[in-house]
């Protein structure tokens, strides 16, 4: 099971706007609670204790919400130019063991339904070192809403490997568990962590682990009030 944790909270949330004009995404709330809490609240109960959160814009918000959690040991990494989600994780490898490590968008939704492991400790069940460097956790593109701009990403073998592809039957849906030995021989610097994607790919060592509750792409403010909407009425929430 990882123990620690990076989460991406730098980005701008620039197709959320106007709700980010003020407001890092990771901070706007579903059903009354930010969606950075909802990713803590996961972590927690996957037995993860060390989080580092990096930060950029309004960073100083996001901060504000990691020191409010004494249940978890958090550590944020301001970056003075935005490093992109590849950069952004390589510049805190520092403070991780070498052990494998999750990484999550900070404006990832999720529910978790009974009778099925939940997300991260699906993840963290399907890891294997022998054969991983990248578990990708993928959502099947036919449960999401109608017109919801997803075009799907991947495609899954029998044996769990994922290959990319354009319209593929899977979106990427943002957990993920990564080797530290796949940032080996990567640029100093942004760049972004799609190029690892396409390393552990031709590698024969990118994975995915289909989650088997719900989730939800929050780009937009009206994949917002929809997601609010679904969480503030459990019939909706049952038959996501």
């Amino acid at each position: 099971m990882p123990t620690q944790a990076v989460i991406l909270a730098a980005g701008f949330g620039k197709r959320m706007r106007p709700l980010t004009e003020h407001c890092p995404k990771p901070l706007l709330e579903v059903d009354g609670r930010t969606m950075l809490d909802r990713i803590f609240d996961a972590l927690v109960e996957a037995d993860v204790r060390d989080v580092i959160v990096n930060t950029h814009y309004l960073a100083e918000q996001v901060e504000d919400c990691c020191r409010r959690r004494k249940d978890l040991n958090i550590r944020t990494s301001y970056e003075t130019e935005i490093l992109e989600t590849g950069g952004g994780v390589k510049k805190v490898l520092q403070h991780i063991d070498k052990n494998p490590f999750y990484v999550l968008n900070g404006d990832v939704i999720w529910q978790d339904f009974p009778g099925h492991a939940p997300a991260l400790q699906g993840l963290a069940g399907t890891w294997n070192p022998e054969k991983m460097d990248l578990l990708l956790m993928v959502y099947p593109r036919e449960k999401l809403p109608e017109g919801s701009g997803l075009q799907g990403d991947y495609e899954i073998d029998d044996a769990g490997r994922l290959q990319h592809k354009i319209g593929g039957p899977y979106v990427f849906a943002g957990p993920r568990i990564v080797s530290p030995a796949l940032f080996d021989n990567t640029p100093e610097g942004a760049f972004s962590f799609l190029d690892l994607f396409h390393k552990a790919q031709d590698a024969g060592r990118l994975y995915g682990f289909i989650h088997q509750g719900a989730w939800h792409h929050a780009g937009t403010p009206e994949d917002l009030a929809a997601i609010n909407a679904i969480y503030r009425n459990p019939r909706k929430m049952a038959a996501t």
